[in-house]
């Protein structure tokens, strides 16, 4: 409660910091503008504080008065939550209330019966008459649940469901919203026993609104015993309400069967009929699926437990429904067991794995145990005899059999030529469909534990005439025959590639024998040559692995040329991304160069690029293979690296010849085509040839090179008449350009010239074929010889520049900042008469030669004194010295930088 009214007296004003003149620190004035002493003082319920005009007495009230004073301000959810707290025994300062704990509580809990009672009355008057519906559905969603909250806290039904339900009834919305309000409760199990009026009325209610959903979860969790049954089923069965039917049918009548008929009735003519079940149907059946299971574990459904007196009596009931010969409607050509036959049309394995749960919890029943014996005598006649299942289905039964039959404890009995009869189902070779899914119910079944069940030898002599290549796997493990399993892999379309990782795990991981190991080993080079067909990547990475010492042997196992090829280049070529150490593997010169014979015949214009790469090869059997192949420009590379530059430059210069022939001889369009570009390649490449080994060249040897290139450029200009130009001719003069321009980087420009006129064509006064040769020489020549001269005056400019700064910066005089020493202190004037040097620096700092001698801040460099300054040194050391030499003479001040 705030009293700054009061104004209350303070003991001392010292807190407040006035005798010492505010001089004290922040928190205690702040603590003197909040601290009280003596001025507050309780007696007798009462709280006396004392103020500076006058003395104020406060006193606490009753409980009912405090909730009184909170009705008077029309707060009624506070009044009821104040209440409630002195209910409980959790509110401060109570005053009225004696006795015991039982007697406060029952005096409380009257008072807000009676505020419960005006708390309706209000919200029945302050609802808006008139608006939209939402408007008052809002009004009573905010008061309603209020009441109905209290009322079931104060365990007070009896006046929530009568003289409350009663009034909140006079008006339908307030009806609706009280009826809403019990969901949570009945959900949670917290409201039970309902009135058969309030029951009926939340039903109504519930399916005017469409909520047909949460009235299912209602129902589900109330007592209806008091309810019309048969009109609670008729309303569940109209509406879908499966799960609420199943309900009143057990606690209701305690019928567990007649559920079931009801739907049995609904999935099985569509089942036996073949056709496909709509979804409703397939809900029903799921949730008799369900409902069984539950009945046989003594589980109520779909929550809660049955009855113990109960429980045998359902689960017999159940067992005998489930086998009956007939249904009670039978029709006559029904088929004999239909209950069994329809969940197993229905859901194959879910109906097996109910049985199996139940089989489970019926170990020590004897009774029980000859219901198992004559299920499974059923379920063999219902599938076994039919034809109308699919393998799939037939192999769920006979898994779920082997495992029931695999069991230390089993009692059932089957006899084995059942299974002999599912292994001919299933390994059937007439019958191609579903191959998958029998060899996959095969699988489960022996995995199961059917395989006791089995003679080994007839199994896997019928699953390889199936091609069951699993089943054939999963037997051979079992024997240890790891080598026959590649068979399988290479012979299984869907896992063939799964037999790398198969092969370099056995031949990797321990667990095997070196017996076991060298059988698969033996086994994958038998099919090395399939296995590299199938992924050459794999292959090569497995035989770098685990065959690296068998190269040789490995190849020689290839025989065809392309798989070999495809092989070797995973193996040898670093750019296919294999990580294989190339260190361990034994190859042989012989093995690369048969690599690279195969990449000339199947893949010629990679080969230079590979042998960029590829190590281990012979010179001289490599240019003979190339040589073979008639690959030129290969053959030029390895002359090239063997050494003999002027043996690739006639083969690059005879190639060039042969490319200028062809287009000269055509005369088709003026057109580029690609013979041309195979010409412009060629002398690119010619030119980058000459250009690489020309810096190693003699000039002699460099004349070698460039002038055969430059004739074979100019000779077909030569033959062409001048009347008529041939169409390539301006393209054969700028390439004759680019061997110009470049030749003369390595060639002189008279030397050039003059092995030009020395052409007996030139000679006799045709000059004028070449003059664009020559002017384009003599052009590149003025560029060169003017780019020169440009180049060269920039660079006096920038070192005349340099120079003249230099030289200002060495005549400029120093300014000193002070007119006494900085080490001594005395003024250099009077000092002179000792014949003393002074030295000044650029920092402007001023020293006696001695006395800066005696600091140790000289320094001797090529028999030359270099000065610091003692005083910019001393205060950065870390910086860089400010360093200054100068030529010192006696007796004047000597300037120095």
């Amino acid at each position: 409660v705030e009293i700054s009214e009061v104004q209350l007296v303070y003991n001392s004003s010292h807190f407040k910091s006035l005798a010492t003149g505010g001089n004290v620190s922040q928190a205690l004035a702040l603590v003197g503008e909040k601290a009280c002493y003596q001025s507050i003082s309780s007696y007798g319920g009462q709280i006396f504080y004392l103020g500076t005009k006058s003395v104020y007495v406060m006193v606490l009230r009753s409980w009912r008065e405090r909730v009184d004073h909170l009705l008077k301000q029309d707060c009624l959810p506070e009044a009821l939550a104040l209440a409630w707290s002195f209910h409980e025994g959790k509110a401060k300062a109570v005053v009225g209330l004696s006795g015991d704990a039982s007697k406060r509580k029952a005096v409380v809990a009257d008072r807000m019966v009676e505020i419960l009672f005006h708390y309706a009355d209000r919200a029945l008057k302050k609802c808006p008459e008139q608006g939209k519906i939402q408007v008052m559905e809002q009004h009573f969603q905010d008061t309603v649940p209020v009441i109905v909250d209290y009322c079931l806290l104060l365990q007070r039904k009896d006046l929530l469901f009568s003289q409350m339900y009663d009034k909140l009834s006079e008006n339908s919305v307030a009806k609706g919203v009280f009826l809403e309000c019990l969901e949570p409760y009945i959900l949670s199990d917290k409201l039970v026993g309902l009135t058969p009026q309030v029951m009926k009325d939340l039903i109504v209610h519930f399916q005017d609104k469409k909520l047909m959903e949460n009235l299912e979860a209602l129902i589900v969790h109330m007592d209806i015993t008091s309810l019309d049954i048969q009109q609670m089923v008729l309303m569940c069965w109209e509406n879908r309400l499966y799960d609420a039917m199943i309900y009143v049918y057990n606690r209701g009548m305690n019928e567990f069967i007649r559920p079931m008929e009801k739907l049995f009735r609904v999935i099985a003519p569509p089942l036996n009929a073949g056709k496909t079940l709509t979804d409703e149907q397939v809900v029903m059946g799921n949730k008799l699926l369900v409902y069984i299971s539950c009945c046989l574990a003594g589980r109520a459904y779909p929550l809660g437990d049955i009855p113990e007196d109960l429980v045998p009596l359902v689960k017999n009931q159940v067992f005998e429904f489930l086998i009956r010969l007939h249904s009670a409607e039978a029709s006559p050509d029904e088929e004999i067991y239909p209950y069994v036959r329809t969940l197993l049309h229905f859901d194959t394995r879910e109906f097996l794995n109910v049985l199996a749960l139940t089989f489970e919890d019926f170990k020590n029943d004897k009774q029980a145990v000859e219901y198992q014996q004559r299920i499974v005598d059923i379920l063999l006649k219902v599938m076994v005899e039919n034809s109308d299942f699919t393998p799939s289905q037939v192999g769920c039964l006979f898994t779920f059999l082997a495992r029931q039959l695999a069991k230390p404890d089993n009692t059932l009995f089957v006899n084995r030529t059942l299974f002999d009869q599912v292994l001919e189902f299933l390994c059937s070779p007439d019958d191609d469909s579903r191959h998958s899914e029998r060899q996959q119910v095969l699988l489960e079944l022996l995995q199961a534990g059917g395989i006791v069940q089995f003679e080994e030898s007839r199994l896997v002599h019928m699953a390889e005439k199936a091609e069951f290549y699993q089943i054939c796997e999963f037997m051979y493990e079992r024997e240890h025959r790891y080598d026959k399993i590649i068979d399988c892999y290479l012979r299984d379309p869907l896992r063939e590639e799964e037999v790398f990782n198969y092969i370099h795990n056995i031949l990797s991981l321990p667990g095997h024998t070196a017996e076991e190991k060298q059988a698969v080993w033996q086994k994958a080079m038998d099919h090395i040559e399939e296995l590299v067909s199938l992924k050459p990547c794999k292959a090569a990475e497995l035989v770098a692995i685990h065959f690296a010492e068998q190269i040789g042997t490995v190849i020689k196992k290839i025989q065809n040329q392309i798989l070999l090829f495809k092989f070797l280049r995973r193996l040898l070529d670093p750019r296919e991304g294999i990580h294989i150490n190339q260190e361990s593997l034994q190859i042989t010169p012989s093995i690369t160069e048969q690599f690279i014979e195969l990449l000339c015949q199947f893949n010629p214009t990679q080969v230079i690029e590979t042998l960029q790469v590829l190590e281990c090869y012979r010179l001289e059997e490599t240019i003979q293979i190339t040589q073979k192949y008639q690959l030129h420009e290969v053959t030029a590379y390895l002359l090239e690296k063997k050494g003999d530059i002027h043996g690739a430059f006639l083969i690059m210069l005879e190639r060039l010849q042969s490319k200028v022939q062809e287009i000269t001889r055509e005369d088709e369009n003026t057109k580029k085509d690609p013979s041309l570009k195979d010409v412009e390649d060629t002398v690119a490449e010619t030119i980058a040839l000459c250009q690489r080994n020309s810096h190693n060249l003699s000039q002699q040897q460099r004349e070698a090179l460039w002038f055969p290139l430059l004739e074979a450029m100019m000779a077909p200009q030569k033959l062409s008449s001048s009347a008529v130009p041939h169409p390539y001719s301006e393209a054969l003069k700028s390439l004759t350009m680019q061997v110009l321009n470049s030749m003369a980087t390595f060639i002189s420009l008279p030397s050039i010239l003059q092995r030009i006129l020395q052409d007996p064509v030139y000679g006799k006064g045709k000059l004028g074929e070449i003059q664009g040769l020559i002017l384009g020489m003599l052009d590149t020549f003025n560029y060169e010889q003017t780019l020169l001269e440009t180049t060269t005056s920039l660079l006096n400019q920038d070192l005349h520049w340099s120079l003249c700064n230099l030289r200002a910066s060495v005549t400029r005089g120093l300014n000193p900042k002070q007119d006494y020493c900085s080490v001594c202190l005395q003024q250099y004037k009077r000092r002179q008469e000792m014949a003393d040097e002074i030295i000044v620096f650029s920092c402007g700092h001023l020293y006696h030669a001695f006395c800066l001698q005696n600091k140790e801040c000289t320094i001797e460099i090529e028999g030359r004194t270099r000065w610091t300054c003692y005083k910019c040194s001393s205060s950065n050391k870390v910086g860089k010295l400010s360093e200054n030499s100068s030529e010192i003479k006696k007796g004047r001040i000597t300037p120095s930088q």
